[in-house]
């Protein structure tokens, strides 16, 4: 029946494995976990080797680095079972009834569901507040706010789907480094009339990142959405960063935006990195970021 699949990078994954195998036994399906660290070289991996012991559980490790994405999709092709769920390593399920959860959403929708992110409530050391504030700010979105559109807030994990339709719909694999094969893939579902159907079947994102990389994973992003935009594999109109831009360029305000964002990158980061974090300042972050890119 289910096949989970979790790409896995430089993290313990065994407690959520074992939760998983918990309740799949619990409510009697068919299942597999299949979990596959991307060429990290970790240490966490001789922990991780632990879930081959378990009963219908694998554990991979890819020789080269995959990009999320395709590692996606090489689990996908491992995989045996109609549906896959899609999940991240640093999740874990609000709910002891999470696969019940889902199983119960089939009968009503069996095409695409997304079940919703949380973040913990407890604040974490300051230099990890970033991320943090980032994901309960920003990423965290009622039923009832995602049900506005369909497609306009959806992670790809979390995401439980037919197996004929990620096998004719992959995962984007020109995109290797961090940032936007979410928006690319979704958006593909989209183009193609593919539903997706939202309930509230939450993970809680356990992300402990620190501030100082998060901004550097920003600074990729950035730099990826440059490159899929000059490669015409977005559409600058489809992202609200590359909107602005437009609208900025038009306005010929481009030159003010890389004269305030060098006189004031270093105090930007300053505060981003700090116990009090502006994300406002954050978004004129990547914009300036992406003016100075642009040539």
């Amino acid at each position: 029946m289910l096949s989970i699949l979790i790409p896995v990078y430089n993290y313990n994954v065994l407690p959520l494995v074992n939760e998983l195998v918990k309740q799949c036994n619990f409510n009697g399906i068919d299942f597999e976990i299949l979990c596959q660290d991307d060429a990290s070289n970790s240490i966490e991996n001789l922990i991780n080797q632990e879930i081959n012991l378990l009963p219908n559980c694998s554990f991979f490790i890819n020789e080269t680095n995959l990009g999320r994405g395709k590692n996606i999709n090489s689990l996908s092709s491992k995989s045996k079972y109609d549906y896959l769920l899609i999940m991240e390593a640093d999740s874990f399920p609000e709910s002891e009834f999470y696969i019940k959860n889902y199983i119960k959403a089939l009968s009503i929708s069996n095409d695409v569901i997304f079940g919703g992110v949380k973040y913990r409530n407890i604040t974490p050391s300051k230099e990890k507040i970033l991320r943090w504030k980032y994901g309960i700010s920003r990423e965290i979105k009622t039923l009832d706010q995602r049900l506005k559109d369909n497609y306009d807030f959806v992670f790809t994990w979390n995401l439980l789907l037919k197996k004929v339709i990620l096998s004719k719909y992959p995962f984007p694999e020109f995109i290797k480094e961090y940032g936007y094969e979410d928006f690319v893939f979704i958006k593909n579902l989209r183009l193609n009339s593919i539903s997706i159907t939202h309930s509230e079947n939450p993970l809680i994102h356990h992300n402990d990142e620190d501030s100082i990389d998060f901004v550097k994973k920003t600074e990729t992003a950035v730099k990826n959405l440059y490159h899929l935009i000059s490669t015409q594999k977005i559409d600058s109109k489809d992202i609200k960063l590359t909107k602005l831009y437009v609208t900025l360029k038009k306005l010929h305000l481009i030159g003010v935006v890389k004269s305030i964002y060098k006189k004031s990158k270093q105090r930007i980061v300053t505060n981003l990195i700090s116990e009090n974090p502006n994300l406002y300042l954050l978004d004129f972050y990547k914009l300036g970021y992406f003016c100075n890119l642009k040539k």
